[in-house]
């Protein structure tokens, strides 16, 4: 198992993803997010059973670097409880998993 992340985010628009994977990836706390628009969401909210289109963000980042991560995307997104998941990558390209690393190594780990 590695120490690399994959986190999972939503927001209701494509502006929205952009905005938050700019400020990620400008502030080193994620080597690169991936942007999906026009998913389809059913979700319970408030007591009853919702559909949304929402865009999703596949964002690629460490353990170390997760908890700024968390709090930057809850900073800077429209929803009141945004979804933050992250998933542990089990196996992946050590050339790929080292940019990770480097790309999200702050000026003290560099």
């Amino acid at each position: 198992m590695t120490n690399e992340l994959v986190v999972l985010v939503t927001t209701s628009t494509s502006d929205d993803a952009y905005k938050i994977a700019d400020a990620l990836v400008a502030e080193r706390l994620a080597g690169c997010v991936n942007i999906i628009p026009a998913i389809e969401s059913v979700y319970r909210w408030e007591g009853k059973v919702t559909r949304d289109t929402e865009t999703l963000m596949i964002i690629k980042t460490t353990s170390e670097r997760y908890p700024e991560v968390e709090r930057r995307v809850k900073e800077l997104h429209t929803y009141s409880t945004p979804e933050v998941v992250a998933l542990r990558i089990e196996r992946g390209s050590e050339q790929y998993l080292n940019w990770v690393r480097d790309a999200t190594a702050n000026d003290e780990t560099r």
